[in-house]
């Protein structure tokens, strides 16, 4: 059984969070022409459905329960989201998305540096695979929009895009199981950089 409130929230808001993404992504893949893309996209919502299962395996191993709340929230968030697809246009879905995955590659690495905090490994592998996966997604969805004259607006708006982030991890220097726990400190819950009290205030809780 867990102690830690934090953790505990973040398994809950994790399970019912990958539902909303794998219902967006379905108006997404659907509402896009080109069939690499529609593929690609589809890939990612078998992800996502895929991390749903695994969270919930964590969940039962630690007597965690489904939050209905979140689940009826996250329901309508991803059926929103799924239809919008079909009506704002190309770029807007690849950009929320992106921006959106940007900020769940901390999620699974927050969740493995708390569940370390309890002295809790076992878990560690599918929280790295996971992390892994999403960062992957968010590079995918911003290789498709990174040659738009409509990013630079966005990332000003929304703080992601060419020169901004929601997590600090390059594929390309690397990023390997045991040096999970060194990436994402100067982030909170979903991603956002923290002003250095936050930070503080952050360090807190997952040490």
């Amino acid at each position: 059984m867990l102690n830690d409130a934090a953790l505990i929230k973040l398994l809950k808001q994790a399970y019912s969070a990958e539902k909303a993404a794998a219902f967006a992504y379905q108006g997404h893949a659907g509402s896009v022409r080109d069939k690499t893309e529609k593929e690609s996209i589809r890939q990612i919502e078998i992800d996502e459905w895929n991390h749903r299962e695994e969270v919930l395996k964590l969940m039962n191993i630690h007597q965690v329960p489904v939050s209905k709340w979140y689940e009826v929230k996250n329901y309508f968030i991803g059926k929103t989201i799924s239809v919008s697809c079909y009506l704002i246009g190309w770029f807007m879905p690849f950009y929320f998305a992106g921006n959106l995955e940007s900020g769940n590659v901390c999620e699974y690495v927050r969740m493995k540096r708390l569940f370390n905090a309890q002295g809790i490994t076992e878990h560690d592998a599918i929280l790295y695979e996971m992390s892994l996966k999403e960062k992957e997604h968010e590079v995918y969805f911003y290789e498709q929009i990174a040659d738009s004259k409509m990013l630079p607006f966005f990332e000003r708006l929304f703080s992601w895009g060419k020169n901004k982030r929601k997590n600090d991890i390059d594929l390309e220097k690397g990023f390997y199981i045991e040096d999970t726990n060194t990436y994402c400190e100067g982030f909170g819950e979903k991603g956002e950089k923290q002003p250095l009290k936050k930070l503080q205030d952050h360090s807190d809780i997952t040490n």
